[in-house]
C-alpha cells in the first residue's frame, strides 16, 4: 500500500489488506457511535388554549429541550379560527418569551395552510444549573 505518493522515491508498506479494511470499518463504526442525531420533536397547540393546558404543554416542550432535541411548535387552526391568525401568533410569541432562557427561535412563526409553525432549538448550557439554586433564589 502506498503511504506517501508525493515523496521521492514514493513510500510504500506491505500490509494485510483484510486487516486494513477491518480497521477502517471499525473506525467508521466508532465515528457513527459517537455522532449525535438531532431529534425534532413536535408539540401541537390550539389558538384558544387555556392556561392549564398551556402550562402542561410548555412543560413537555421544556423536557424535550432538556434532552437536547429541537422542538417544532404547531398551532392548528380549525374552521373560523383561520379568520384570526393573530391569536395563534400570540400563543407562539408567549411561548417563545417564556422559554427565552432555555431556547432560541430557530425559525420564526409562519403560516402554512391551516397550521402556523415555529422551530425552537435548545441553548447549550441552559439546563446545567442545579435545580436547588432556583428554589433558593425564590426564598
Amino acid at each position: 500500500m502506498e503511504i506517501a505518493p508525493n515523496a521521492e522515491p514514493p513510500v510504500c508498506r506491505v500490509m494485510d489488506y483484510g486487516k486494513f479494511k477491518y480497521q477502517q470499518a471499525m473506525k467508521a463504526k466508532q465515528a457513527r457511535k459517537n455522532q449525535s442525531r438531532v431529534e425534532v420533536k413536535e408539540m401541537k397547540f390550539r389558538p384558544k388554549i387555556d392556561v392549564g393546558d398551556y402550562e402542561t404543554k410548555k412543560g413537555h416542550v421544556m423536557r424535550f429541550l432538556k434532552k437536547g432535541a429541537r422542538v417544532k411548535i404547531t398551532i392548528m387552526f380549525r374552521g373560523r379560527e383561520m379568520a384570526h391568525p393573530e391569536q395563534g401568533l400570540n400563543v407562539l410569541e408567549r411561548l417563545a418569551a417564556d422559554l427565552k432562557p432555555y431556547a432560541t427561535v430557530e425559525s420564526a412563526p409562519k403560516l402554512e395552510g391551516r397550521n402556523m409553525l415555529m422551530l425552537l432549538a435548545p441553548i447549550k448550557g441552559a439546563f446545567d444549573k442545579p435545580e436547588g439554586d432556583e428554589a433558593a433564589a425564590k426564598n
